[in-house]
């Protein structure tokens, strides 16, 4: 085979993609499909496995089209998804309920309990504190609210496993989802029988613990009929999104870090060794020895698409502001809007509007808490907000305070992370928020960091890297990132912009902390 090629598997929080890429990492084909988040309770956010290998299915075909490349020119295969999503199955496989995904906020009184029991052995075996995130506390909550689901289960998988079983019939996960778990003992590597026996959890529902880079089977001639590939193209086991994405950005050595603008907004922190502070996560890098350090919002790409479909999506005002003679600036007309027209998907105008809305948006905050808050707070209850709202706000404001509240929201985890001795300096921005030039440079003059963007960075990306070191494409990780890892562009912070943020920030700091009593009151008056 002349060209060898590879095929890189992200399934996020609303959408899965496929990525295929040459031996020098430009991507020659991508597709992505939409997945549904069903939200049966305040708090709560579940998907059925089913729609991931459905989406699967039409993003692998739809980038073989992309591509224009036989199946067969694909030499390996890897697959990534979210950490801490359990998927229990029960006789022949079935799925026993909807997967609980990782901003499921419903374990919060287990996650307490387990701290209260056995938090200091926790840390000091999983490297993490009990919070609703983890699969730990997730299991606690079923075993008391469903024990007949727990009951009948007989494998556990994590999201990325049970997706990946999907094309080779296999079960195994890798370290960093068993640490991701909060079931794995970083001494051994392996499970750890005491944090297991702690919710009651049997052993045997863990699949067996391999090298992320490891092939673990080949696809199945059923996976191949409905996906499109080729019987047999070797399949890797994976990590979770986090690692791999971290990994694909080219942050391989101590001290690089990086910032991830999707469905949550993500910080990281390569370190030598272990680097414990609880509430911050700690995770197993694909480099051995090395590990990283991540800090992570709710709501990060998932406001920004949220304000998009209230206020961009289809047509509407563009601008203009409200003054003593009536609005300005456009006009209405009896059948509808007559000025120009928002393309589809809305993204690029509402991103024209804030760049040419000048900082603080005229005074209007917005605190982006849509789904409660982690990191800096991990307070479920959390409402979002803006605040300073004027007659004379408009869409353009709107969408200026939403990028300038999400980067306040990152500032939050830096700051954090600061205060525990994190260092950052230059650092990789990562995620569909990245093509944004307006919200990279408002990231910049908020944070003060010079910020550089990849040209290709998503976990799908990672995944097909990882892929190719577990073929032999690549000796290793480090070849792998030298071939396949370029520089798009830098951006540097404004020094005046980020005096004027600094203080901006401060009222955002003092907003929240007014505001979160009265966020409790509203949940306890609703609830």
């Amino acid at each position: 085979m002349d060209q060898k090629y590879l095929l890189g598997i992200d399934l996020g929080a609303g959408s899965l993609k496929a990525t295929i890429i040459g031996s020098t990492g430009h991507i020659v084909g991508e597709s992505a499909h939409p997945i549904t988040t069903s939200i049966p309770h305040f708090g709560w956010s579940e998907q059925d496995p089913a729609t991931w290998f459905a989406a699967l299915c039409t993003a692998t075909r739809g980038a073989l089209a992309a591509a224009d490349i036989a199946p067969g020119a694909i030499a390996g295969i890897g697959v990534s998804a979210g950490a801490h999503i359990p998927v229990l199955t029960g006789e022949n496989g079935a799925i026993l309920r909807p997967a609980i995904m990782w901003n499921d906020q419903r374990a919060a009184a287990q996650a307490a309990a387990l701290h209260e029991q056995a938090g200091a052995r926790i840390i000091a075996t999983a490297l993490n504190r009990a919070n609703p995130t983890w699969t730990l506390a997730m299991l606690a909550w079923l075993r008391e609210n469903e024990p007949a689901t727990m009951a009948r289960a007989q494998r556990l998988y994590l999201a990325k496993d049970w997706l990946r079983s999907c094309l080779t019939s296999t079960w195994e996960t890798d370290f960093s989802d068993a640490i991701g778990a909060m079931l794995g003992d970083d001494g051994t590597k392996n499970w750890s029988p005491e944090l297991a026996a702690l919710i009651g959890l049997d052993l045997a529902l863990l699949p067996p613990i391999v090298a992320p880079e490891q092939v673990v089977g080949g696809v199945t001639a059923r996976a191949a009929a409905l996906t499109g590939l080729a019987e047999g193209t070797p399949v890797i086991c994976g990590s979770n999104d986090t690692t791999v994405e971290f990994f694909g950005a080219g942050a391989i050595r101590p001290g690089m870090g990086a910032i991830k603008l999707a469905t949550a907004g993500v910080l990281y922190l390569a370190t030598q060794g272990p680097a414990v502070h609880p509430p911050i996560s700690c995770y197993p890098h694909i480099m051995p020895g090395l590990y990283y350090a991540a800090t992570g919002t709710n709501s990060c790409a998932s406001a920004h698409r949220w304000l998009r479909d209230l206020m961009f999506a289809g047509g509407g005002l563009a601008g203009g502001t409200f003054g003593e003679g009536g609005f300005t600036g456009n006009r209405f007309e009896e059948g509808g809007f007559a000025g120009s027209r928002f393309e589809e998907g809305g993204f690029a105008a509402m991103d024209a509007l804030a760049a040419a809305t000048p900082p603080g948006a005229r005074g209007l905050l917005f605190h982006p808490y849509l789904q409660g808050e982690r990191a800096p707070y991990w307070d479920p209850l959390l409402r979002a907000d803006f605040i300073g709202l004027t007659i004379s706000h408009g869409k353009p404001e709107f969408a200026r305070a939403l990028y300038e509240g999400l980067a306040f929201s990152i500032r939050d985890l830096l700051e954090a992370a600061r205060a525990l001795g994190f260092s950052f300096g230059t650092i990789r921005l990562m995620g569909g928020g990245a093509r944004s030039a307006c919200w990279r440079q408002i990231i910049a003059d908020v944070t003060g960091l010079t910020i550089e963007r990849t040209e290709s960075a998503d976990a799908s990306f990672g995944a097909a890297l990882l892929a190719g070191i577990g073929t032999g494409l690549f000796a290793g990780p480090e070849e792998a990132v030298a071939r396949c890892v370029r520089l798009a562009d830098t951006t540097m912070p404004d020094p005046q912009a980020g005096l004027f943020y600094d203080q901006l920030f401060g009222v955002y700091k003092d907003a929240q902390a007014a505001l979160a009593g009265i966020n409790h009151r509203l949940h306890a008056l609703v609830s």
